[in-house]
């Protein structure tokens, strides 16, 4: 498999444990940092870790023209290449669990695992309808008015009605001002994705954590994506779409405890 040539997407590396590969895909809208930054020393401490800012989050500049789900594949094995990692894991949370499949199709042999989180097959119409109203209000620049839309989607409804209503405005600020340049063509990845042919394909070990509490992505979703994944473990969070910020030491536990039994003995 080839890789496609084009301008180098910023990236993460942790490699000073020597441990295997790990390749960390984010979620739409999101980067490497913002997803996994909470959880980043754990998994570094045993695994070698890549990760990739897709165009227009991070430290990577906006794409002129639509982005392909295969381009975020690519760019992320190719960063495996320029650090050095023949085989590897691949961590794909929401958006970044289509990218881990579609890596584990375009190079099945040198994919070892997957951990799939808080992610899905395909949008569904509910999804889908989302997706449109976060795109739309990300191209018009109506940043507060999709914070509003979003951080109830995103947050445990248990966590949300637990914040002063000052609390609740400062996340909404926060979410405000996190909307990356890139959301509108990551949102357009998420609206057209149907990963079926991908799942039914994987033949490695996968582990699909649900986040059982999440408005974003609904529980059916991620359970029709762990029951398409032939022989996919599946675990559950009880955390919205941000398990990361909710429960970052239990969601660690469980990547890091499953990708250990994939080490080989010895």
């Amino acid at each position: 498999m080839s890789v496609i040539t084009t301008t180098p997407y910023a990236r993460t590396v942790r490699k000073e444990s020597g441990g295997p590969g790990l390749l960390l895909a984010h979620g739409g809208g999101g980067a490497v940092e913002s997803n996994f930054g909470a959880i980043l020393d754990e998994l570094a401490a045993g695994h070698s870790v890549v990760g990739v800012d897709y165009p227009g989050t991070g430290g990577t500049p906006k794409a002129d023209e639509p982005l392909r789900l295969d381009e975020l594949a690519d760019q992320l094995v190719a960063a495996a290449d320029a650090e050095g990692l023949e085989t590897f894991a691949v961590l794909g949370y929401s958006l970044g669990g289509n990218v881990a499949l579609r890596i584990a199709a375009r190079y099945p042999e040198r994919v070892t695992a997957l951990v799939l989180t808080a992610t899905f097959l395909r949008a569904g119409n509910r999804l889908k309808l989302v997706g449109d109203l976060w795109s739309e209000l990300a191209a018009r620049g109506e940043n507060e008015l999709l914070a509003r839309l979003m951080v109830p989607l995103a947050l445990n409804p248990a966590v949300l009605e637990g914040l002063s209503a000052e609390e609740t405005e400062e996340v909404v600020r926060a979410t405000a001002a996190s909307v990356s340049a890139g959301t509108v063509g990551q949102v357009d990845l998420i609206k057209g994705a149907d990963l079926s042919a991908e799942a039914a394909g994987v033949s490695v070990p996968a582990l699909v954590i649900a986040t059982t509490e999440d408005r974003l992505v609904p529980l059916e979703l991620q359970k029709e994506l762990a029951a398409a994944v032939p022989g996919a473990r599946y675990a559950e969070l009880p955390t919205g779409h941000l398990p990361f910020a909710e429960r970052p030491a239990e969601w660690t536990a469980l990547i890091t405890e499953f990708l250990s039994e994939q080490r080989p003995a010895g």
